[in-house]
């Protein structure tokens, strides 16, 4: 996450100079533990750093009233249409918890995280938007302060957020869930991943039902499966820190054949998975809510990178993406 002031700009009666606030955040996957953590199990969540969010907030006049600039509103902040509620909550919100809740400001969204992909679109964009209006007046929020900012945009987006996707989408590191638990992993080396979209939106709570009605029906066998999915995320993420990214890469296509038998991929998201393995990936699977959405797959380094994201065009994934972290050449 990042933040840094622009030019200051004087606002008739605000009695201070205020200035354009820029920030930026990035989207994030699930690498092990999807559908599990709802059953309380570890999940590792990664951060896709070169997908990214830049939110910018500048003040206006009060006459001019607020606006939202984005590729899905432009216009009036009071008229926004509910698709942009989390966005215009996190220019409100903020504005509220600074104590200037009537100061009036024009707020531009660029956003490169798709939605509805599993990649944390909401949580990104409220994370870019919410530090930038605090850069406004030459605040930078605690990281709490700004997590709980983003988890009131995320409640209007989704109801009851684990907090996986706002943790995410600010980290430079995996993120680590368990029991309450969230901290980072530290890495023992680089690690390159693959992002590919299968171009249908994913179906998170229509796979999130089925999966708990299928533990309504045969609890001891989802618990099992459950509990593997778990030994995985602890196994992958004594491989993050060993920086083994072979043990890793197994680690991640065990993950898929076990959200198989969850029934949550789909015949797009195994095409993507196979295209993967065809092109030597050190592992691939489905990462998010599943039928539809997105395929992480581990690479060996960049040209690698390039090499399994046009095989995955080529199976007809409609975008990738490439990310590293951990320390770069």
């Amino acid at each position: 996450m990042t933040n840094h002031d622009t030019d200051s700009t004087a606002i008739p009666g605000a009695g201070t100079p205020l200035r354009t606030g820029t920030a930026s955040s990035h989207g994030k996957t699930i690498l092990i533990g999807e559908h599990a953590v709802v059953y309380g199990v570890p999940a590792l969540v990664l951060p896709v750093l070169d997908v990214r969010v830049t939110a910018t907030a500048t003040p206006v006049e009060p006459d001019a009233g607020s606006r939202l600039e984005s590729t899905v509103h432009t216009g009036p902040l009071d008229t926004a249409p509910a698709a942009v509620l989390p966005t215009v909550t996190a220019v409100t919100a903020t504005l509220r918890h600074l104590g200037v809740p009537d100061q009036h400001l024009h707020v531009r969204v660029d956003s490169a995280v798709p939605t509805a992909r599993g990649m944390g679109s909401s949580a990104a964009v409220a994370a870019a938007v919410t530090a930038a209006v605090a850069d406004v007046f030459g605040r930078t929020l605690d990281p709490e302060e700004h997590h709980e900012l983003v988890q009131e945009c995320e409640r209007v987006a989704h109801g009851r957020p684990s907090g996986l996707d706002a943790r995410g989408v600010v980290a430079d590191v995996p993120v680590w869930f368990e029991d309450g638990l969230v901290e980072p992993v530290p890495l023992g080396a680089a690690f390159t991943f693959v992002v590919a979209d299968t171009g249908v939106p994913g179906h998170t709570r229509e796979a999130v039902t089925a999966v708990r009605e299928r533990h309504d029906r045969d609890p001891q066998a989802v618990d099992a499966v459950v509990s593997a999915i778990g030994d995985l995320a602890r196994r992958a993420r004594g491989t993050l820190v060993d920086g083994d990214a072979q043990a890793l890469g197994a680690t991640m296509d065990a993950a898929h054949e076990l959200l198989s038998e969850l029934d949550v991929s789909s015949t797009d998201l195994d095409r993507l998975v196979d295209a993967a393995r065809r092109a030597d990936a050190l592992g691939a699977k489905l990462t998010g809510g599943g039928r539809g959405g997105c395929v992480l797959a581990l690479v060996a380094d960049g040209e690698h990178a390039d090499r399994v994201a046009a095989a995955l065009r080529d199976a007809g994934a409609t975008e990738t993406w490439t990310t590293t972290i951990g320390a770069r050449a």
